[in-house]
C-alpha cells in the first residue's frame, strides 16, 4: 500500500519549504512556486520564471499583489485554467478559476491580512517599505525582511495554497 503523506503533514512541509526558500534564495513570488512545486510534486519552468516579477509586491515596489499570493493564484491556474489552444472556453473553464480565485483571495486575506504586499508588511513591520532602493532594504533587512518576516508570509502564503489546492481536489495528495 502507498505512504501517502496528510493534508496536515504537506500544508507544514510546504511551510517550512517556503520559509527556507525566501531565507536562501529570496524573491517570494519565486520561492512561494518552488515550494508548492516541490510540496505537491508539480513544475513547470515557464510558469516559475513568469513569477520572477511578483517579487515584492511586483518589481520590489510594494504596491500590488504579495508574491505568495501571486504563486498560489499562478498554481491555481496551472491546475484549472484555461488553455490557449481553448481560448473560446465553450466549457467555461475560465469561470471556474474565477470561482476558485475568488475563495483563495478569501482564504489568504484571513491568514495574511491582505494580498497586498505593502498592506502585509504594514502589519508584519509597522511600515511599509520600498525594497527597490539600497537604502530602504538596509532597514526591511535590519527589521528581520529575510529572517522571520517574509520569510514566515512566504512559509504562510505557501501553507495557504497548498492546503486549498488539496481541500479543492485541485489535486490528488502526492
Amino acid at each position: 500500500m502507498e505512504n501517502k503523506q496528510t493534508v496536515k503533514e504537506l500544508v507544514e512541509k510546504a511551510y517550512k519549504l517556503g520559509f527556507e526558500n525566501e531565507k536562501t534564495y529570496r524573491g517570494c513570488s519565486q520561492c512561494a512556486m518552488a515550494a508548492i512545486y516541490d510540496t505537491l510534486n508539480m513544475n513547470d519552468d515557464g510558469v516559475f520564471k513568469a513569477a520572477t516579477g511578483f517579487a515584492g509586491g511586483g518589481g520590489l515596489t510594494g504596491i500590488s499583489v504579495c508574491g505568495g499570493y501571486a504563486a498560489g493564484v499562478l498554481a491555481i491556474g496551472m491546475l484549472l485554467g484555461r488553455e490557449r489552444s481553448n481560448f473560446e472556453d465553450p466549457e467555461r473553464i475560465r469561470f471556474k478559476n474565477f470561482t476558485l480565485v475568488r475563495k483563495f483571495t478569501e482564504e489568504y486575506t484571513r491568514e495574511l491580512g491582505s494580498i497586498i504586499c505593502r498592506d502585509i508588511q504594514m502589519l508584519k513591520f509597522g511600515r511599509p517599505y520600498y525594497i527597490a532602493d539600497g537604502d530602504d532594504f538596509a532597514k526591511f533587512e535590519e527589521a528581520g525582511g529575510h529572517q522571520d518576516k517574509c520569510t514566515d508570509v512566504v512559509g504562510k502564503a505557501t501553507r495557504v495554497a497548498v492546503k486549498f489546492i488539496l481541500e479543492e481536489g485541485l489535486l490528488d495528495l502526492p
